[in-house]
């Protein structure tokens, strides 16, 4: 249902949530295909480990960070979906060093 809400019937792609396949609408976000597919969290709080899931979805609360190509604290209701893109839920809070983050 809220796939269809957002978008018409249009051109769709194929990317990887957590190492499924999932499709979307070509040009809707990241956190709206997540969404879109069933999954409600994309990521789970640094200390007590809560999940967690898009918000605003405009780029203010940064609810919906995830791991997307292996790059961590993406903020996933920016960026549009495109095909083969892998997405991970993000769990806790990874180090914004580059050094630490490719270990």
């Amino acid at each position: 249902m809220f796939k269809q809400a957002l978008v018409p019937e249009s051109e769709t792609v194929t990317l990887y949530f957590e190492d499924m396949p999932i499709t979307a609408p070509k040009g809707v976000s990241v956190a709206a295909a997540v969404l879109g597919a069933g999954f409600a969290d994309g990521r789970s709080t640094a200390i007590k480990r809560e999940p967690r899931g898009p918000h605003c979805l405009m780029g203010v609360c940064f609810e919906c960070l995830m791991e997307i190509d292996g790059e961590p604290n993406r903020q996933s209701c920016l960026i549009p979906v495109r095909e083969g893109m892998r997405v991970r839920r993000q769990h806790g809070a990874p180090s914004f060093r580059q050094e630490e983050t490719r270990r």
